[in-house]
């Protein structure tokens, strides 16, 4: 084979990278390509993915350059893109790492098609999860519906290989390679994208925190997690390689749960692509409510705990993964409002927000997705008290309250009504006990 185009997608690295390592293996050339869809690109309603997106894609550049390559950029429909680079660089063959959601799914579609016509192979490689989506099955067939047998299963899993980064990558003149995307304004807390970002959270973080990740990663205050999830969203590190990396230390098994519960995620939209549109199963009635909606949207709920996630959520693009399920269960539950409010929030902010988790989470939490237990409700106030008990997250998200001691911290509507009022911070929007 002459001439190879890898079509990076949400698979922004050079290490561990299936669909760059076998067009290197087999081509003697290689094109790297990432094509900006304006059927997706909506910066003014998710500036933090797209900054994330734009400083990714210049360090992926960057890194391409440094082995002789580049990064073509390309705006437009991805397969008529495809083909047009296809066509100036005379390739026979395509290289596409798989994915799960309605766009994907149209995207390779159209792509398949494309090549067929063009009589261009196409090649669909791994690289998304740790387990490929259809990697496991359960006896009965059809995915898995529950986690804990996917678990399981998942643990028992032969994991396929890792791949090296190409040293070199020969590639063909390309007469105009493409700018990168602007960076947008986002979150002023937002986390630098790019795999040489993630890859230094990683170790940064596995050699700090990771032995104690089993006891330590709901504390809310502590922020033990890996902070790993939009490096993971946009594959500026793979999943496989962190696993791997993490597996057999300690408190690497309880980390390891959650890369399966993100691939547990995978294949059930996989099989279930509307999940971010439909209930996985049959769910309560919802009820309308803006002022309800909004003032929760703002943080200001009246429920300090809620609010501090929701205002974690705005300044960094980030919200800790235990205030995500306290604050969905509060819409959900304590508001009765519908979980794809909730769902088009976070997507709205969240750096690491896909559909797979970010839909399967919010119906996980609100009954009409994977939860064995689909009534259970997340009491605040309890979630409070076990992951909050000093107050220290509330205080670093909700400064009007950083005077307050753990007494009242998180139920200040329990204070006098002068010193209520002097605090301007809003009364609960439902009771709780």
């Amino acid at each position: 084979m002459d001439t190879a185009i890898v079509v990076f997608t949400r698979d922004l690295r050079l290490h561990d990278n299936p669909a760059l390592h076998l067009a290197c293996a087999r081509a003697r050339q290689v094109v790297p390509l990432f094509v900006l869809d304006p059927a997706i690109a909506a910066p003014a309603l998710r500036p933090n993915r797209a900054r994330f997106l734009a400083e990714s894609l210049a360090d992926l550049r960057a890194s391409l350059r440094e082995r002789g390559a580049d990064l073509v950029i390309r705006r437009g429909d991805p397969a008529a893109e495809v083909m047009a680079l296809a066509a100036e660089v005379h390739a026979t063959a395509v290289y596409l790492a798989g994915d799960v959601s309605h766009y994907a799914a149209g995207r390779r579609r159209q792509l398949e098609r494309e090549c067929a016509r063009h009589r261009i192979e196409l090649t669909l490689t791994p690289g998304l999860t740790v387990v490929p989506p259809a990697g496991l099955k359960p006896a009965g067939g059809g995915h898995y519906r529950v986690f804990t047998p996917y678990w399981r299963a998942w643990r028992a899993a032969a994991w396929r290989a890792h791949y090296p980064v190409p040293r070199a990558i020969a590639m063909p003149p390309v007469e105009k390679t493409g700018r990168l995307p602007a960076k947008e304004t986002a979150s002023p807390g937002l986390a630098p994208g790019g795999e040489t970002a993630g890859r230094q959270q990683f170790v940064r973080w596995r050699q700090r925190l990771l032995a104690g990740y089993g006891d330590n990663h709901d504390d809310l205050a502590g922020d033990a997690t890996s902070r790993l999830g939009a490096y993971l969203r946009f594959g500026c590190v793979s999943p496989l390689e962190v696993a791997i990396g993490a597996l057999d230390r300690p408190g690497g098994e309880e980390f390891c749960r959650q890369l399966a519960w993100r691939d547990f995620f995978y294949q059930v939209t996989a099989a279930f692509p509307d999940i971010a549109r439909k209930n996985y199963r049959p769910g309560a009635a919802w009820h309308d409510d803006e002022r309800a909606l909004d003032a929760w949207r703002a943080g200001q709920t009246g429920i300090p705990i809620v609010d501090a996630g929701m205002r974690q959520l705005a300044a960094e693009g980030f919200m800790h993964n235990r205030a995500r399920m306290i604050t969905a269960s509060f819409l959900t539950r304590n508001l009765g409002l519908d979980w794809r409010h909730g769902y088009a929030h976070f997507n709205s902010l969240l750096a690491d927000g896909d559909v797979a988790n970010n839909a399967g989470n919010w119906q996980w939490v609100a009954g009409t997705g994977n939860n064995t237990r689909p009534n259970r409700v997340m009491n605040p106030l309890r979630q409070a008290q076990r992951f909050d008990r000093s107050g220290e997250y509330v205080r670093r998200y909700v400064p009007e309250l950083s005077g307050l001691d753990p007494a009242w911290i998180q139920t200040p509507w329990r204070l006098p009504p002068a010193r209520r009022v002097r605090l301007g911070y809003p009364g609960p929007l439902v009771e709780l006990s």
